[in-house]
């Protein structure tokens, strides 16, 4: 990534792409609130469109197309419609839903500012005063080829090793269920009677 001194720019004298920049996190940022608030499931699913696409935009533009391309390949066309299918095998409701609010919205909260202002605290510092150069070229294969497999190769491999135990957590806290969902279906049928037992015998003289 190319950064330049900080000399000719100012807060004061914002460009079109930053104002757009800004206008476009503006959106983003709302859209991911809805989602994350909004009792009906669907509509949550929408929004993500909404929230994943404004990251798709922003990438754009920051001169990172490729980047931009992946976000809308992967997560808009992939992750979210995975997450409709999902919905409606399961039988999701359409509507309001109680069963999404998991009554820890504070805590959830909470986390989410610390998470946040731990995130901006970083990125301030790492980079103060520098610029990013939009004339050279920041998104193409080779420039975020060398990014990633030079200085981020630590961070992707946590990412993907995340990844695969949440993926293996999901597995084992399914079959959990549905091995309870027996239980709970054997120990219901397991004590009543089936019609002919319970028949008396003249009854079964009678179907002789």
């Amino acid at each position: 990534m190319t950064l330049a001194a900080a000399a000719p720019y100012g807060f004061l004298s914002p460009t079109g792409v930053e104002v757009s920049f800004l206008l476009v996190g503006l959106v983003t940022f709302a859209a991911a609130l809805v989602t994350v608030t909004t009792k009906q499931l669907v509509h949550a699913a929408l929004w993500l469109v909404v929230a994943l696409g404004g990251l798709a935009v922003e990438y754009l533009l920051l001169t990172a197309e490729f980047i931009a391309w992946v976000q809308v390949l992967i997560y808009v066309g992939s992750v979210v419609v995975l997450l409709l299918f999902g919905l409606m095998l399961t039988k999701a409701p359409i509507g309001r839903s109680p069963d999404a609010d998991s009554g820890n919205r504070w805590a959830a909260l909470t986390v989410a500012v610390a998470a946040a202002a731990t995130l901006v605290w970083v990125v301030v510092d790492a980079f103060r005063t520098q610029w990013i150069d939009l004339d050279a070229p920041q998104g193409t294969t080779a420039v975020t080829g060398a990014m990633l497999f030079q200085h981020w190769v630590l961070p992707f491999e946590a990412l993907s090793v995340l990844l695969l135990a949440a993926l293996v957590g999901a597995i084992v806290l399914s079959r959990k269920a549905d091995a309870k969902a027996d239980a709970k279906a054997d120990a219901g049928t397991g004590g009543a009677e089936s019609p002919a037992d319970a028949a008396g015998p003249a009854d079964k003289e009678r179907q002789r």
